[in-house]
């Protein structure tokens, strides 16, 4: 009979310390040192003492009874050393009884006193020993360090959900909370759920966190990074997803300094330097890598493309080169420049600036009074910019400039011919944002239809087009641009101008990059390559390495199979670019409408689906969505007028109405 036994049991992964005061056989009812009544299985019991209480004493007087026993079994706990006793026993590789670990660890002279204590100090610590059926069996040293390194683990865990939730509730508070070790790691944490969300690899210790600190949205990371100071309120998120470097290793700044001082030998190239060239750009252009030149000749005109020679400075597979080669391209955003090469190079040193000497690689083509293509050939110069015009200036005169329009006339000549060939002139403007007033966001359209830009086009396609021809016809390996014919032309309909453009643009085929050229639809063309932008595009660079291995008769610096190679990398970077770009210019866009709530704007459907509308604001040349409204029915190509209820450019959310 086990009335009056003190008994312990494990409830909850704790061990319970009682007494038994009714033995019913299959259940034993106990009275906890916690004054509560239970009942268990005998099997449940861990240890039944050998000596008893007596029950028919009051029930105060028996919880004082098990007060004092506990006492004595946690004090007689707290002398144990539960390593010791496992470097004493885990090699023999077997069990031990309670009382035998008893006995090594306080002695023969043991009570159920003792035993209890030992039986606690193993159970609580739980990495050197595990029970089973009744006994101790050590763990090996395997398990051991395994066990250990858990639970350090979660120990760290702990910490860092306490420390965090705290960290991020005096931010919440707008309070500045003191420094401490995981500061760096809960940014960190932060970070990730700020870019990744759900899919972010801590998602669960962020948001049991975040629970923690009272917060339920698991978005409102970046707003706590925004408030850190961590990150500005435009944070541009793909470039930390995308990992997007914005600046350079001190490798690539030395190796940039390094060819900004290179002395390159000018003996094969023809000095050019007294030809009148001139560039032609935006107002805030700094990376000048083409310039023209038009000069009068017996029967007809002689045309300049002048290209920045960067290959005699950027050393293949150096820090420069991989580094460009990763990049892919400059990239411009709507409020953000990130250059390919350094700006001591892409902005001085192999920038065509007006008055200072550059290497080029110069196409001169020569055409008849009719403006007929009669022959062109490549040739490695030495040039002088003259003059350093923008699209405006050019604009504004060049009706009567001898030089600017005789040019205009030849681009346009040239357009026409490509158009003859099947080319879609299919212009929109561009959108443009700015901040007026160094604050205020502002969204401009910029006509790409104007004569400046129109003369810098045709040059640089035409450039791009007997740059593919020579590369051919000498047996070069380079990568080609092609694109196959849309799936449809439609009919130009200029009462609805935007609608077309963009049907037509839905029906146009990917472009395609390869070392085998095919002709390019789109720019009504038979082959097709990039040559024009060695300081913005990487497959540029290589397609002038391989010109001027031919220029200078040596071997071609790449091979068909290397080529294939790098396409590759290149073609993943140019990938991710345009996704940034497309995010990006909707986010501003979205920002500015986040000022524009209750205002109206012309719009055009563009594409009617199952539950909305796709529209065009026409102000923007926009995309948006519009939800379709009961009763209503709209058709591809009607004009409207929409409300802006909503836009919030951080969570992607812009709501539309149709105005009444």
């Amino acid at each position: 009979m086990a009335e009056g036994k003190i008994i312990e049991y494990i409830d909850q992964r704790k061990i319970v310390l009682s007494v038994c005061v009714k033995d019913r056989g299959n259940k034993l009812q106990l009275l906890t040192i916690s004054n509560h009544e239970v009942s268990i299985s005998p099997k449940r019991a861990l240890l039944i003492s050998s000596a008893t209480l007596n029950t028919s004493m009051s029930r105060g007087e028996i919880l004082n009874k098990l007060k004092v026993i506990e006492k004595i079994r946690t004090d007689y706990m707290a002398q144990a050393s539960v390593q010791d006793l496992w470097e004493l026993t885990h090699e023999e590789n077997r069990a031990f009884t309670y009382k035998y670990l008893a006995q090594l660890c306080f002695g023969r002279d043991i009570t159920d006193d003792h035993i209890s204590a030992l039986v606690r100090a193993l159970f609580a610590d739980g990495a050197y020993f595990k029970i089973k059926d009744g006994s101790f069996i050590p763990n090996s040293p395997e398990k051991v360090e395994q066990i250990i390194k858990a639970r350090e683990a979660a120990e760290l865990r702990d910490r860092e959900l306490a420390e965090g939730a705290n960290f991020l509730r005096e931010i919440i508070n707008s309070r500045h909370p003191e420094e401490f070790p995981l500061k760096d790691k809960i940014i960190e944490l932060l970070i990730q759920l700020a870019l990744y969300g759900k899919d972010a690899p801590d998602y669960k210790l962020g948001k049991e966190m975040f629970s923690q600190a009272g917060i339920k949205d698991i978005n409102k990371a970046r707003h706590l990074l925004v408030k850190l100071n961590i990150w500005h309120e435009d944070e541009n998120l793909d470039l930390h997803r995308l990992k997007i470097r914005t600046d350079f290793s001190e490798p690539v700044f030395k190796e940039a300094d390094i060819a900004a001082r290179k002395e390159i030998d000018t003996s094969a190239r023809d000095d050019l330097t007294d030809l009148p060239i001139f560039t032609i750009d935006g107002p805030y252009t700094r990376d000048f890598d083409d310039a023209l030149s038009l000069q009068p000749i017996e029967k007809g005109y002689r045309l300049g493309i002048h290209i920045t020679d960067v290959t005699p400075f950027i050393e293949v597979d150096g820090c420069l080169d991989r580094e460009a080669a990763n990049r892919a391209s400059s990239i411009y955003l709507p409020v953000t420049q990130i250059p390919m090469f350094p700006p001591s190079l892409s902005n001085n040193a192999l920038s065509l600036v007006k008055g200072f000497k550059r290497f080029a690689i110069s196409l001169f083509v020569n055409f008849d009074r009719d403006l007929n293509l009669k022959n062109f050939h490549f040739m490695p110069t030495i040039v002088r910019v003259e003059k350093q015009l923008t699209y405006d200036q050019v604009n504004a005169v060049y009706a009567d400039d001898s030089i600017l329009s005789p040019l205009y006339r030849l681009t346009q000549a040239l357009r026409q011919k490509r158009a003859a060939n099947g080319a879609l002139l299919i212009p929109l403007p561009e959108i443009h944002f700015g901040f007026q007033n160094n604050s205020k966001l502002h969204v401009s359209l910029i006509e790409q239809d104007t004569p400046a830009r129109v003369i810098v086009s045709e040059c640089m396609i035409l450039y791009n087009w007997l740059t593919a021809k020579f590369a051919a016809e000498k047996g070069l390996p380079v990568l080609y641009r092609s694109q196959e014919p849309p799936q449809e032309r439609l009919p130009i309909d200029e009462s609805k101008y935007i609608y077309y453009v963009f049907q037509q643009r839905r029906k146009l085929r990917p472009l395609y990059i390869d070392t085998i050229p095919h002709p390019h639809s789109s720019l009504g063309v038979d082959i097709y390559t990039n040559a024009t932008s060695p300081l913005r595009r990487y497959m540029d660079v290589l397609v002038q390495r391989q010109i001027h291995s031919a220029l200078f008769q040596t071997s071609p610096e790449y091979e068909e199979s290397r080529l294939k190679e790098l396409n590759m990398v290149i073609q993943q970077a140019l990938k991710d670019i345009d996704l940034m770009k497309r995010n990006q210019v909707r986010y501003w866009m979205l920002k500015y409408l986040a000022g524009c709530i209750n205002d109206s704007f012309k719009a055009i459907v563009f594409q009617k689906l199952k539950y909305k509308y796709l529209i065009i604001l026409t102000d923007f040349l926009f995309v948006a969505e519009l939800p379709k409204a009961t009763g209503l029915e709209l058709s591809p190509g009607q004009e409207i007028k929409v409300v802006v209820k909503k836009s919030d450019p951080w969570d992607d959310i812009l709501i539309l109405e149709l105005a009444d």
